[in-house]
């Protein structure tokens, strides 16, 4: 990136350049990974919502350094968007395709993390108490699969361990595709699931990054605590659908889709060290909509990410000028909300758009 050139903050190598650091379904994770290099440098930790012994999810504080994976600058890195993260690959037949963001040195592929840029306050929170407002995250197949792949790769030393967890549910299941025969299994399905995260959750690692950005109540202005980075790790990111699972018996939902997937690819991998991605989704569709796994609303997520941060973000709107660079406010499309509010209520820190 030369000095007229605009760009973002860190981002020095990818395989976004010009005009597709900017477009639909591009800026909303380009901003994230730039926004994470800017606290990098500036030594600002990171939110982390992690697994504690109780299986409840709990926040904490993470670097940037953790999150990457390495210590090395962020000059040196490369920003890969919608990547396929290569090691997971070995544990599928199946092409895994991309996620969000691959960060690599100039040796490896050092993490795999899901983005998702959520605003606060969403539309459930957003009448009700400050203090209680809330992100909304819209979590699809590509989140639960790879953390999924993730958490594989972190526990392949004890495989013949997981499978003894996992067979005298999964071994009963004759037809994953069966609602019947899943909503007859619930229960096992999440005490099987609650176990392997109980003595496996010393592995989890940082996994989706959710870049919160704050607006004063239902308007496009940002707040004077504007920005801020919580990340999930890939245990933490399991617990809103697994402790939705339990309820509506008679009738699989979303929540006990996306357990009955999660146990059923662990389970594979674990007896024969791989397994076929695509076809599990496909096949435990139930019905429901298929690209999408869930959405959890601001009135669930605010009880996930119980840190102060969440109401009150560390960085203030003039940041937007150190991390937007050379004019690439200019490239945004403002009728995107996020662009929305960056083009018109940021004005005055970028001089005449």
């Amino acid at each position: 990136m030369t000095k007229s050139t605009p760009g973002l903050y860190g981002i020095h190598k990818s395989n976004r350049s010009g005009i597709d650091l900017w477009g639909k379904n591009q800026f909303n994770s380009t901003f994230p990974a730039s926004l994470a290099c800017y606290m990098r440098d500036k030594k600002i930790k990171a939110v982390y919502l992690s697994l504690n012994s109780n299986l409840q999810v709990e926040a904490s504080e993470i670097s940037i350094d953790e999150i990457f994976n390495t210590k090395v600058e962020n000059q040196k890195l490369s920003f890969d968007f919608e990547t396929r993260f290569e090691p997971y690959q070995r544990f599928a037949f199946d092409d895994i395709k991309g996620i969000d963001l691959v960060i690599s040195d100039e040796f490896r592929q050092l993490r795999a993390l899901e983005v998702k840029l959520t605003v606060l306050p969403d539309s459930s929170t957003c009448n009700q108490n400050e203090k209680n407002w809330g992100s909304e995250i819209v979590i699809r197949p590509a989140t639960t699969s790879y953390s999924a792949l993730g958490i594989a790769d972190s526990c392949e030393e004890n495989f013949g361990r997981i499978r003894e967890i996992f067979e005298p549910v999964c071994a009963a299941i004759q037809h994953w595709d069966s609602r019947i025969e899943i909503d007859s299994k619930r229960k096992e399905i999440i005490t099987g699931l609650d176990t392997f995260q109980s003595e496996y959750r010393h592995v989890q690692k940082p996994f989706l990054i959710q870049p919160i950005w704050k607006t004063k109540g239902k308007s496009p202005i940002l707040d004077e605590n504007a920005f801020d980075l919580f990340v999930w790790s890939d245990f933490a990111i399991c617990r809103p659908f697994l402790d939705r699972s339990l309820g509506g018996e008679g009738y699989v939902n979303r929540y006990l889709r996306s357990s009955a997937r999660l146990i059923r690819i662990l389970y594979e991998i674990s007896t024969s060290r791989k397994t076929n991605i695509q076809r599990i989704y496909t096949e435990m569709a139930f019905g429901l909509q298929s690209d999408k796994e869930f959405a959890l609303s601001g009135k669930v997520t605010r009880y996930y990410m119980d840190h102060e941060r969440r109401t009150k973000p560390i960085l203030k709107p003039d940041i937007l000028k150190d991390i937007i660079l050379n004019g690439g406010e200019k490239m945004l499309s403002p009728e995107r909300r996020f662009d929305q509010t960056i083009y018109y209520t940021a004005e005055s820190l970028f001089g005449e758009l």
